[in-house]
């Protein structure tokens, strides 16, 4: 308690500045995840002070980031549509998959796995980032030009077909499973179909047409749509926004150019009176617990999500320990990872449980709060604490902020959250992969590959897809480097020291193979050549197995198949030196002692030599 108030006005000053910073990016982010900027704001409150309370970074700013909340999107939008478009209805397993989010993180942390975080390999991480970017970039095109898919008549109603037959669907169903439904007579489903209205009708008209809009290539399909119907004036509120926040930071970067062009822009649309478009009404008063979550929870509604669940507290772990990283560089200190799991993982279940969206460490926060005079864990529950008086206090004028305000805020977030540098370095990586004619980085065909599914198709597959492709290409790599150095060479071609002095006429009988390094599954087609190297006069062969320190199940098995052709040509097996986990290996399958009799294993190169001396016989004497 001592050292949470041992800097109090450095502190308090360095989260008050953070809270500011954050506030603009809460509301954009909240709007772009499709439950309004309410949602950015409760997560923002709740993320930060929780994060920071049990969290292990004493400097770390938490709430919604831009990966987090382009992943929130995907699962929004999903369970949106799964609903029949109604937001409500959805609400309670939307919050349950972000609930479901902070307890994975927890049990990450509880499991120590946060050290373990740092080993994704950064193509991966580029190739995803970028891709976020370009996600929020292009998505914030359509809210930029004021174009809204639903409210376009035209668009709308050529989706009319399509929801009177989903309506009809529906209808099915449900007297599926009510067991009313007659092959023989359907009167009970004339009479329900009957009392569908147009209402109805275009209420799913409207669902349909927002989720074709929506996405990337939703917003490339009805961009020019969106072009033709541009509206002007949220256009320009939205260009104002852009060219404020990049012209500010050139005159100053001590107040958040965010929050400049926010209010700027704001009281210009308020102060002309403008006929702009507000962002959805921020409710007045405490943030109040879901307990639909708890209340009509369906383990069948959340069980597709999951897996995204899982991917979501994994993204907010990665995104949060980077964030970690920087704050030590910063502060010469260290953070714990494994506790700062369990603090977001607190942060984003209690931010769930209220209606927020989820969030991890957000680095720019972090760092203004660090150069502020933020030292202990103080400044980011103060941080949420701000946010949460601006909901309290702000609330009714926060509501008035054009939605082509915030559209504008998340473009430069795009923009800004794309890896550069990784790109950058595409013409300088050494071109270690061929595809057909052409030689490619292998590094680049992870970040292009992830960054061109995580825009166009799905971000979580895209991410386990880009870690699968680069464990393959790096076990390859591993077992190209492993069998280069695993040599099969008989006596006369090299000799380690100690066979010098091998009786030089049993050179024709016996055939000696080293093994260098581990056997696996990298390096097993060359060990099984072996026999079609043993020459035809040998009867006997050593192996000497004291620099093989691992053996897999490949190399088991490719061990236990040159074995079984060898004593089919009566050719015995000696072992020298075989380390502990190969031996373990090869007695669970029986390979010592059906193959390898114990007293064929000798612990020394001249304990072998002895045996050789002993019961080889020289067949080939001159």
């Amino acid at each position: 308690m001592k050292k949470l108030f041992s800097n109090f006005k450095g502190d308090l000053f360095g989260g008050i500045t953070a809270g500011i910073v954050a506030l603009p990016l809460a509301l954009a982010f909240g709007v772009s995840s499709g439950l309004g900027p309410s949602a950015g704001l409760y997560g923002a409150i709740f993320i930060s002070f929780f994060a920071a309370l049990f969290g292990g970074t004493d400097t770390q700013i938490s709430g919604p980031t831009a990966p987090m909340t382009a992943v929130s999107m995907i699962i929004i939008a999903g369970i949106i549509a799964s609903n029949d478009g109604d937001v409500s209805k959805a609400l309670p397993a939307i919050l349950t998959v972000f609930l479901l989010a902070g307890l994975f993180q927890i049990a990450l942390g509880v499991l120590g796995l946060g050290k373990y975080i740092r080993y994704i390999p950064y193509p991966v991480v580029s190739g995803f980032m970028t891709a976020i970017g370009v996600i929020i970039l292009v998505t914030q095109i359509l809210p930029a030009v004021g174009y809204y898919a639903k409210e376009d008549t035209q668009f709308v109603a050529q989706f009319k077909p399509q929801a009177e037959e989903l309506i009809l669907e529906n209808i099915l169903k449900d007297e599926a499973g009510q067991g009313i439904l007659v092959l023989e007579n359907f009167k009970e489903t004339i009479n329900r179909s009957e009392k569908t209205t147009q209402a109805d009708i275009l209420k799913e008209s409207k669902t349909l047409a927002g989720k074709e809009a929506s996405g990337v290539l939703g917003t490339i399909k009805v961009l020019p749509r969106a072009l033709e119907n541009i509206n002007w004036l949220e256009l320009i509120l939205a260009l104002g926004t852009i060219f404020i926040i990049y012209g500010f930071k050139k005159i100053t970067t001590a107040v958040p150019s965010t929050l400049v062009a926010l209010v700027v822009m704001t009281g210009i649309a308020l102060g002309f009176g403008l006929n702009y478009r507000p962002i959805e009404e921020i409710p007045g008063g405490f943030p109040i617990p879901n307990l639909g979550i708890f209340t009509s929870f369906s383990l069948s509604s959340i069980t597709p999500y999951i897996f995204t669940a899982l991917t979501l507290s994994l993204l907010g772990a990665i995104d949060s320990l980077l964030t970690s990283v920087v704050a030590d560089n910063m502060t010469k200190t260290k953070h714990k990872p494994n506790k700062e799991l369990i603090g977001q993982g607190i942060g984003n279940s209690i931010a769930a449980i209220f209606g927020g969206i989820p969030g991890a460490g957000a680095t720019i926060r972090t760092v203004v709060n660090i150069n502020s005079g933020g030292k202990t864990k103080l400044s980011g529950m103060v941080a949420g604490v701000m946010l949460l008086v601006v909901l309290l206090g702000l609330g009714p004028i926060a509501s008035k902020i054009p939605a082509a305000v915030l559209a504008g805020i998340l473009i430069t977030v795009g923009i800004g959250v794309m890896d550069y540098k990784g790109l950058k370095a595409i013409p300088f990586l050494p071109r270690d992969a061929k595809i057909g004619p052409f030689k490619i980085s292998s590094e680049v065909i992870i970040m292009l590959v992830v960054m061109l599914l995580s825009t166009f198709w799905n971000l979580v597959y895209a991410v386990g897809i880009g870690l699968i492709i680069a464990s393959l290409m790096f076990m390859k790599k591993i077992g190209d480097l492993t069998s280069e150095r695993s040599e099969v060479k008989s006596l006369n071609e090299e000799a380690w020291e100690d066979e010098i002095n091998f009786p030089q006429n049993l050179k024709e009988e016996v055939f000696i193979k080293h093994i260098k390094g581990p056997l696996f599954f990298g390096s097993t087609s060359n060990f099984q050549a072996l026999s079609l190297q043993i020459p035809d006069t040998a009867s006997t062969v050593i192996m000497r197995l004291g620099r093989m320190q691992y053996m897999d199940q490949s190399g088991l098995y490719a061990m236990e198949d040159m074995l079984q052709d060898l004593k089919t040509k009566n050719i015995d097996v000696l072992f020298v030196n075989l380390l502990e986990q190969p031996k373990y290996m090869m007695e669970r399958i029986d390979i010592i002692p059906d193959f390898i009799p114990r007293e064929h294993i000798f612990t020394s190169f001249d304990s072998c030599v002895r045996w050789v001396k002993e019961n080889i016989k020289d067949e080939f004497k001159n």
